[in-house]
């Protein structure tokens, strides 16, 4: 085990790995990953199209499947489904091992349905079944249109990870849709204990927009590089408020377990910033970070760990206060953000099904 990794799980904070690739599963890669304390796995279209299209990894199978006269999105879904499965079946011992705590792999719904609640909710049945799974989550966008679709998946027992959380008000949305859903659950005869979900709050992102905002106000320098934490440490305040108060307290007492805040997003960038500052700012207890591989080596080559996300939470409120005054709206910021990152994986999954169309042509 990895000594910052250990420091972290005796603070309640898990250490999920924002990526995946198929060569990983050959080389040992990812079986050395989960040695280190790294408890889960989590995914995008943005990291897939990064491991298909820019790798020959998937070449074999792709050529396979062309030959078959599949479709791109065919092919798209067999790449995918094949490496999510393989990826849960290695971290199968953690998620046995922590009683259902950890170990678990993350599979996003196409992002281009994410303005569709019923094609989001067929779509997330489908993708959770086919890979059959208990330690699968089915990510699933934290949008206005993806708040029924998430209660409804939790009440039929599918694990979900919201994605797309910039705005704590949508965050205290997504908090009553699980808490629906879990109560539906129990009221179908089934046990709440048996699902689990996680909340993605983005983090960098937040500071990447706000930062330019500041850019042209130069009295408020001292804001830079704080609303990204500010805003995740009022969320964990709201988390601690819901799973602590009476909207939960039966499910509590029937087993349901909460649904942990995850700090997604956690590169930083700005060179200007600590490599770390969006992880060793946010150490709590029932937290998660998944964390792209640069992040994960420089946490783990030594970092400053002790409880951080419930610290300062006046100052917290300051800083957005602050950005308030000075003209900058977090719930604009926010809003714009979630547009803009619902569109961002929406490109990235066409650009994906474009190179493996070129790929099936040629191998076909």
């Amino acid at each position: 085990m990895n000594a910052t990794l250990t420091k972290l799980a005796q603070h309640g904070q898990s250490i999920w790995y924002d990526n995946i690739q198929r060569s990983m599963f050959a080389s040992g890669e990812m079986q050395k990953l989960i040695d280190a304390g790294v408890s889960g796995v989590t995914s995008n279209p943005s990291i897939f199209e990064k491991a298909i299209a820019k790798s020959t990894d998937y070449d074999e199978q792709i050529r396979e499947l062309a030959t078959q006269g599949r479709s791109a999105e065919e092919i798209y879904d067999e790449l995918t489904l094949t490496d999510i499965a393989q990826a849960a079946d290695l971290f199968r011992p953690v998620y046995d091992r922590t009683d259902g705590l950890d170990g678990y792999v993350s599979l996003e719904v196409n992002p281009k349905l994410a303005s569709n609640t019923a094609e989001t909710l067929a779509e997330a049945r489908r993708l959770f079944h086919a890979l059959n799974r208990p330690n699968v989550m089915i990510k699933i966008p934290g949008t206005a249109e993806g708040w029924p679709a998430i209660e409804q998946a939790i009440s039929e027992g599918i694990n979900v990870n919201v994605t797309l959380i910039f705005s704590v008000t949508a965050y205290g949305n997504i908090m009553q849709a699980y808490l629906a859903g879990l109560n539906k659950l129990a009221e179908s005869g089934k046990h709440p204990a048996k699902v689990a979900s996680v909340a993605s709050f983005f983090v960098s992102r937040v500071d990447t927009v706000v930062d330019k905002l500041l850019a042209s106000k130069p009295y408020c320098a001292d804001l830079l590089g704080k609303a990204a934490i500010a805003n995740c440490k009022i969320a964990y305040q709201e988390y601690l408020k819901v799973f602590s108060g009476p909207d939960f307290a039966d499910l509590k007492s029937m087993g349901a377990r909460v649904q942990r805040p995850l700090w997604a997003s956690t590169s930083t960038k700005n060179p200007d910033y600590p490599a770390t500052l969006y992880v060793h700012t946010l150490v709590g207890e029932n937290t998660v970070n998944t964390v792209p591989p640069a992040t994960l080596e420089a946490m783990m080559n030594g970092m400053p760990v002790q409880e951080t996300v419930t610290a300062d939470i006046d100052q917290a409120h300051d800083v957005l206060a602050k950005l308030e005054h000075a003209g900058i709206s977090m719930q604009q910021v926010t809003d714009d953000l979630r547009v803009a990152g619902v569109k961002a994986f929406a490109d990235a999954f066409d650009s994906l099904l474009a190179s493996i169309e070129s790929k099936r042509k040629a191998m076909a």
